[in-house]
């Protein structure tokens, strides 16, 4: 999902599509000033068909790579999903917490850094905020905003993203308890927490998914 971006000059507490209040996080750290000017209105926040196929095909992009991998360990009993961090260090902090947050509420999937990575976070200045989409070589990667988690809760925003990965799309009408909610609900929603239907569809998909990897790589 994409969070929306409203001016900085008018920001006095800011919504999600992955970010909390500018409580010290690293990403605050980063030279606001060079943020790429706010350009997506509240509206454009609600979503799009491109959004919904983009975040379909990262998902998918992360469970092609993820297939590929599985017949060397078949026996598993959780899919592993591995990523790389190294690209948003700004953003190291949020990731591990993210990672930890999802490893936590769901068995049938986990996440973990490492080599051969499934999918990578990027961080950087983007008008259209922070998303989760493919590089079009079979890989998806995580984008973090620079501004957006300066006006959102950055934990809420990476946590979100993350969501995406396991295979959750956006739904922004609904309230804050909903992590995929987003950005809404508003800016003073900082619940980084999958609640317990989101949890539940995650171990659903990557049950399925599991079975579905291990005959894509045999």
């Amino acid at each position: 999902m994409r969070y929306p971006k409203t001016a900085l000059s008018a920001m006095a507490g800011l919504s999600l599509a992955f970010a909390t209040a500018l409580t010290a996080t690293p990403a605050a750290a980063a030279d606001p000033t060079s943020a790429a000017p706010a350009t997506t209105s509240y509206a454009a926040y609600e979503g799009s068909s491109e959004d919904t196929a983009a975040t379909r095909a990262f998902y998918e992009a992360v469970m092609k790579s993820v297939a590929e991998k599985r017949a060397a360990n078949p026996g598993a009993r959780a899919v592993t999903v591995v990523y790389d961090a190294s690209g948003a260090p700004s953003f190291a902090g949020q990731i591990a917490s993210s990672t930890q947050i999802w490893n936590s509420a769901v068995a049938n999937v986990q996440l973990q850094q490492g080599g051969n990575a499934d999918f990578t976070y990027e961080e950087g200045n983007d008008p259209r905020g922070s998303y989760a989409s493919t590089d079009g070589h079979g890989r998806g990667y995580i984008f973090l905003d620079y501004a957006q988690n300066q006006q959102y809760d950055s934990l809420r925003v990476t946590a979100h993203e993350t969501g995406h990965v396991l295979g959750l799309p956006d739904n922004y009408t609904a309230p804050c308890s909903k992590l995929m909610s987003g950005g809404g609900p508003g800016p003073s929603c900082t619940n980084s927490q999958p609640d317990q239907a989101e949890r539940n569809q995650v171990n659903s998909l990557w049950a399925n998914g599991f079975a579905a990897a291990l005959a894509k790589a045999s």
